[in-house]
């Protein structure tokens, strides 16, 4: 099957639609302009070679009408101007040149002319078309005969008509050009909803399009601005709510743990079952914490505009420290240097998500198995290999949502609440960087945090 053409782009359709236009117009204009200028030509030269065959026939009947002139002598003395004349009479045929003769006069003009009318015809020849004029002299009953070659008009018109085709290539040229221009002045307006929608989907929900004076244009930019205005608002409730819920249970969470904290103090006076009672709740309590400090960073995150200034931070070095408060073997991590792996950030939250990140093996990998932090073409990659099953092709682009958990490494691993990896993914958006997750080369799943390098 022949493959489909890519549909073109509406830039592409108003130049195309601007040169086809031209291109019309000046092939009419062309054209016509040819024509009538042919058709001019061709009758004033006509014209003026029907006077002087006239004129020459004339001058030949009375040369004639001397007593003992020959034909052949009074047709030597005719100046024609470049044309040459033929004459039969009697039968016979002169000329006044050797380039013509009888086989240059056609036939119908032959019978018109022995009718005795007068007439002209145009005829091609080797060198060119020719005009061939025929006048009946009635003295000595002669058919006179002028050729009058017609390749300089031809010349002309030639070149006319190379003219007026450059005119018209150089007019669909400008054409072309102005429906360049023309096309870029109609999609500017797209390319700002275009750019204002991206920035926007990237977390700039502050960003709107700028007023404008064009009646086609006020209301649709009134419309975003005021969809991008109630997107806003709902956006900033939401987070407002979900950090409201978290701050409002802290506080139980936080008396709650306590008075679990006092009790395992009297653990030796709990039963077994008390004490395995007890072991439940505080490993539930840890995990309700986990969850709601991710659910607080997150409204953070979503709540808090991007910083504009952030201090340089090494992530090579940043991740030692967190190997290192986490008790991880500090020979996981192979790095570049400290000063080739610095980008410009927040410190707390490149923390954090590295941490999700080595968490996030623990959990379902039963820890990291190799840690690296490079400096690759203007970014900054880090990757956490575990050495786990491994996350499903159809997956790996889902473990980055909110509140989606992955399966089971192995019998009896903990599972969380499906936050850590979704922080990982909003702290790597707001630094114009990107995190996600592919096969690692030992089977298990390699999660990859890249982040622009600082610019040296």
């Amino acid at each position: 099957m022949r493959p489909a053409l890519a549909p073109r782009g509406l830039r592409a359709r108003i130049v195309l639609a601007f040169a086809a236009g031209t291109l019309l117009v000046s092939a009419v204009l062309v054209v016509t302009t040819f024509l009538l200028a042919r058709g001019y030509l061709l009758e004033q030269r006509e014209r003026a070679a029907i006077r002087a065959a006239f004129v020459d026939a004339d001058l030949l009947r009375s040369r004639l009408a001397t007593s003992g002139t020959e034909v052949a002598d009074a047709l030597s003395d005719l100046s024609s101007g470049g044309s040459h004349v033929v004459v039969r009479t009697g039968g016979s045929w002169y000329a006044s040149s050797l380039d013509v003769g009888a086989g240059d006069v056609p036939v119908e003009l032959q019978d018109l002319v022995g009718s005795g009318s007068a007439g002209h015809v145009r005829a091609a020849s080797l060198d060119g078309p020719r005009l061939v004029i025929g006048v009946p002299v009635t003295t000595g009953e002669l058919e006179f005969y002028e050729v009058t070659p017609l390749a300089e008009l031809q010349s002309v018109l030639r070149t006319l008509a190379a003219v007026l085709a450059a005119g018209a290539l150089a007019a669909t040229a400008a054409g072309a050009a102005f429906g360049l221009w023309a096309s870029r002045r109609v999609v500017h307006p797209l390319d700002q909803v275009a750019g204002a929608a991206t920035r926007i989907a990237a977390g700039e929900v502050s960003t709107r399009l700028p007023p404008t004076d064009d009646p086609d244009l006020v209301a649709i930019v009134g419309s975003f601005n005021t969809m991008v205005d109630a997107l806003a608002a709902r956006i900033e409730r939401d987070a407002r709510f979900v950090g409201d819920v978290s701050h409002e249970l802290r506080s139980p969470l936080t008396s709650l743990v306590t008075s679990v904290e006092v009790l395992a103090t009297r653990r030796t006076e709990l039963s077994p079952r008390s004490r395995q009672a007890l072991d439940l709740v505080q490993q539930q309590l840890a995990a309700f914490r986990t969850t709601l400090d991710d659910l607080l960073e997150l409204a953070r995150l979503d709540n808090d505009a991007a910083p504009e200034d952030r201090p340089p931070v090494s992530l090579a070095a940043l991740t030692r420290h967190v190997l290192a408060v986490g008790g991880r073997p500090a020979g996981l991590l192979r790095s570049d240097d400290d000063a080739r792996t610095v980008v410009l950030g927040d410190k707390q939250q490149l923390e954090r998500a590295v941490r999700n990140l080595l968490d996030n093996a623990d959990r379902h990998a039963g820890g990291a198995c190799r840690v690296d932090v490079r400096r690759r073409d203007g970014s900054v990659v880090l990757t956490v290999d575990d050495a786990g099953p491994g996350v499903p092709a159809e997956d790996r682009e889902r473990v980055f949502e909110r509140f989606v958990r992955g399966p089971r490494a192995a019998r009896g691993s903990r599972t969380g609440a499906g936050l850590g990896l979704a922080i990982v993914a909003e702290t790597a958006a707001r630094h114009g960087g990107a995190a996600w997750c592919s096969a690692g080369p030992d089977g298990g799943a390699r999660m990859t945090l890249s982040l622009p390098a600082e610019e040296t």
